[in-house]
């Protein structure tokens, strides 16, 4: 009986799915996202809005404050029917002042706003309604001009989900500062000779990098899917696949990256690679890639110097090193540490980090896999450069529908870790199924590790709130492709917009992200979101009941 109730709920599912792609095709092919800015169907919301937002006071020609501007108009004439030309002064109700105490002299003149951005940080803003010159206004706020463009997305999502913006008093700021999609994207040839570049654990199409036509001809998608990005506070992406390709690190692929980081730059999205530890061996002639070897410390100096010359705000590496059959410091009878170490002396002149991969197996060790991680890494803690940040799968095991936090969050308290969700489905269903994976996210971030005591999240440990860690990130495995839709289904964008959300602040609810992105997906109307909805918080139990519980395929007998 219960099978067949849980394999009612997948036949469900799929229908629903059937159902949503057929609307789709006649009237949305998904390339907008959750970034769709159609009219206000409420009037009365409507005509509120249009009597809150009447002026515009937004100066500033920075490349960031550009598309801040751009992002405004764009919301505003879609959402209002409404295209403002900004003006120097506040002279009527319904002014929206928007900018940087450097960069408008109206919020410079504002006490109590500049007070107020004390709280919100490098990367935070305020949103306030205020009184200026006897007029009611709207003050979008920040220290720094990609906080505005953050702020902007979050006054017009109040719209685009029709909240009151009458009073406003919002704070916000991330709660984590790397926040990242990690692309397991391979470079042309990299995989069964394929010439365009597949996507290991993809199922939106092939790789959105058009690497072939790199740097000469840029896509109009890099620019969209940074705006994407910065629409739910993502300010990173690895470009490739953590099962590394040397060519990535040549003179011509640099370029190739560098163009895409130009791109990428005006949202506060920065380029991270991905780096194959055996690299001074298969692309530079050395004899070995020992990290304690000086010429292979001159060689990633040098090539590392190289890619900051060209990318000048690069981010670093993530590193898959001596597990499935990647290169790494134990193939040279060295560990993790000189290893991490070896990059990290190199990237720190630039303020760039190593994320070093925790995820390490082999085939040919007898214990249980799901030790391994916490046996390798553990006893290194607090041997690590500053700039070294341990990146954690989840669980112990491997993205499994549901399995237990990873042993390692809160057992390493000298040493950022860095949480590695998967946005992609590997073990849900790839993208046949919908299912929402927020709630796995938040069983396992709010999960208490009691490493100092009760209330010890682990989402505490990963913002590095517990041990007061100077650098904390999360990263996510992309699940975005070439599709027209990006992520192959509608319901699949639900995962990358959650995931963002999620980074930006993981003690985000489920049901509160599940209801934004239905909104600003398809509508507001309440008898279209409540049922969608809860069938998107079932959809990840309704997973766990049918698929291989606990990752019991993996075990050995």
């Amino acid at each position: 009986m219960q099978l067949k109730f849980v394999m009612m709920k997948k036949l469900i599912f799929y229908f629903f799915l059937l159902a949503c792609s057929t609307l789709s095709a006649t009237a949305e092919d998904g390339y907008r996202l959750w970034l769709r800015y159609d009219k206000v169907s409420n009037k009365a919301l409507y005509d509120q809005y249009r009597l809150s937002v009447k002026q515009l006071i937004f100066p500033g020609n920075s490349a960031t404050l550009t598309a801040a501007q751009e992002e405004l108009a764009n919301g505003l004439k879609g959402l209002l029917t409404l295209e403002l030309t900004p003006q120097a002064s506040v002279t009527a109700n319904g002014a929206l002042i928007v900018g940087t105490p450097a960069s408008s002299k109206a919020i410079a003149g504002m006490a109590a706003i500049k007070a107020a951005l004390k709280e919100a940080g490098t990367e935070g803003y305020i949103i306030r309604t205020v009184m200026v010159n006897g007029k009611s206004a709207t003050v979008i706020a920040a220290n720094t001009d990609i906080g505005v463009l953050y702020g902007v997305f979050n006054f017009l999502k109040l719209m685009q989900t029709e909240k009151s913006i009458k009073t406003l008093a919002i704070t916000d700021y991330p709660h984590i500062q790397y926040r990242l999609l990690d692309h397991w994207d391979n470079l042309p040839g990299q995989r069964d000779g394929d010439k365009t570049g597949t996507i290991e654990r993809g199922y939106a199409g092939r790789s959105l990098w058009d690497w072939a036509k790199l740097p000469g001809t840029i896509s109009p998608r890099y620019k969209d899917y940074a705006r994407a990005d910065a629409s739910i506070g993502i300010n990173g992406a690895v470009l490739t696949n953590v099962n590394a390709n040397i060519q990535v690190l040549t003179p011509d692929y640099i370029k190739k990256a560098a163009a895409i980081a130009d791109v990428f730059r005006p949202y506060g999205v920065k380029v991270f690679l991905s780096a194959k530890f055996s690299a001074p061996v298969e692309l530079g002639g050395l004899k070995t890639a020992d990290p304690l070897d000086l010429e292979v410390i001159k060689w990633w100096t040098d090539k590392i110097n190289e890619i900051y010359s060209v990318i000048p705000d690069f981010g670093g590496f993530v590193v898959k090193a001596n597990s499935e059959g990647q290169p790494g410091p134990q193939t040279y009878g060295r560990g993790h540490v000189e290893g991490a170490n070896l990059f990290a002396d190199a990237l720190a002149p630039h303020g760039g980090i190593v994320m070093w991969r925790a995820f390490v197996y082999d085939n040919k060790v007898s214990e249980d896999r799901t030790m391994q991680a916490y046996k390798e890494f553990h006893p290194l803690d607090g041997k690590f450069k500053p700039n070294v940040v341990v990146q954690v799968k989840n669980g112990p095991l491997d993205f499994q529908p549901r399995e237990p936090f990873s042993p390692l969050f809160g057992a390493m308290p000298k040493t950022p870790e860095m949480m590695e969700f998967q946005v992609t489905k590997e073990y849900l269903g790839d993208a046949g199924n919908l299912v929402y994976l927020a709630p796995l996210w938040k069983e396992c971030l709010d999960s208490d590790t009691y490493a100092h005591g009760k209330g010890t999240t682990v989402a505490k440990i990963v913002e590095g709130k517990v041990e007061h860690h100077a650098i904390s990130g999360i990263a996510g495995v992309s699940n975005v492709g070439d599709d027209i839709d990006w992520c192959g289904s509608n319901f699949s964008q639900a995962n990358w917009y959650a995931y963002g959300r999620l980074a930006w602040r993981p003690e985000a609810s489920s049901a509160a992200i599940a209801d934004d992105w239905i909104r600003m997906t398809f509508t507001n109307d309440q008898s279209f979101i409540e049922p969608v909805k809860k069938i998107m918080l079932t959809s990840r139990e309704a997973a766990v009941d049918y698929m291989t519980p606990l990752g019991l395929h993996h075990q050995k007998a």
